[in-house]
């Protein structure tokens, strides 16, 4: 790679992995040959999971000298100090109330200033605004989702993107993230089915002929409308964007969600998002340059 190119590290950490690249500054685009994925055990301690994240982003660093790691980060996590809120969620318990940020710069051996974390739903968001399928609303106000082993939620507004938190909004008899995410569909198929799975890929393979197949699908699809409906009100945009695992099963939870949707405002277009992975590595990035900018007019 030339010697005068300038990198920073876009990782992306999700409840059972982590995606990490080197992304060329100069352009904001992803290099190739340097994308690593590895699995994490979000149940194992403290020290294993840092280690499988040291490991992975080492992996796509190689030996390039980089301006900044940026990771999107799934919460609650306070995000300036580094530190994980992350509890009762069946992933990362042990790194509750850490400094994660002092832990993987002391690894990574950077200074903890070149550790900059943000939340996973912004970053995804910020990456399909930029370069995917959101490219051509930066103008406008537009709302994403990811779907997973948790509920992220991010709006986007004036060239940036923030968390919505939309995950702990109360919502029928909980919060909304009971109802529109992994643990939601496995519980559900168990009550329907007494068989159990361990995530929507299972349900998602069955025939399309499958009774209960459509039924978790349809339920799911009135519970989100219901629950975007919500989120409308609140922020008004012109476009939503859907991601994460859950989203690849659209083909069965899509049409009815759209058809809700558009009854009330057909104006709101829906996109399914189409970076995948790669959003929440050039949104991270994205967030710092974005940050970094911004620090710069107000000093």
């Amino acid at each position: 790679m030339m010697s005068d190119a300038k990198f920073a590290i876009g990782a992306d950490i999700g409840g059972t992995h982590i995606t990490a690249a080197l992304i060329d500054l100069h352009n904001k685009t992803i290099i190739p040959a340097s994308v690593k994925r590895a699995t994490v055990n979000a149940g194992g301690t403290a020290d294993e999971i840092i280690r499988s994240w040291v490991e992975c982003i080492n992996a796509a660093r190689q030996s390039n000298s980089i301006e900044s790691i940026c990771l999107a980060m799934p919460g609650p996590f306070d995000y300036e100090a580094g530190i994980s809120l992350m509890r009762e969620q069946a992933k990362y318990e042990s790194l509750y109330q850490l400094n994660i940020k002092e832990k993987l710069a002391k690894e990574l051996k950077v200074p903890v200033q070149a550790v900059f974390m943000e939340n996973d739903a912004a970053c995804f968001l910020q990456g399909e605004v930029y370069s995917g399928v959101a490219c051509k609303y930066a103008d406008n106000t537009v709302i994403g989702i990811t779907l997973g082993t948790g509920l992220g939620s991010a709006v986007y507004k004036a060239g940036t993107s923030v968390n919505a938190d939309m995950w702990q909004h109360p919502f029928r008899d909980g919060i909304a993230e009971d109802y529109l995410c992994t643990r939601w569909f496995v519980r559900r198929w168990k009550e329907l089915t007494g068989q159990t799975v361990s995530g929507v890929k299972e349900i998602k393979q069955m025939p399309l002929s499958s009774t209960e197949a459509k039924v978790v699908f349809n339920e799911f699809a009135v519970t989100f409308a219901e629950f975007l409906l919500e989120f409308i009100a609140k922020e008004s945009p012109d476009v939503i964007v859907i991601g994460g695992n859950i989203a690849k099963a659209s083909d069965w939870f899509g049409p009815m969600l759209t058809s809700i949707i558009g009854a009330k405002h057909p104006s709101i277009r829906i996109e399914q998002a189409i970076l995948g992975e790669e959003a929440s590595l050039s949104g991270a990035v994205s967030s710092w340059l974005h940050k970094q900018k911004s620090s710069l007019t107000t000093t």
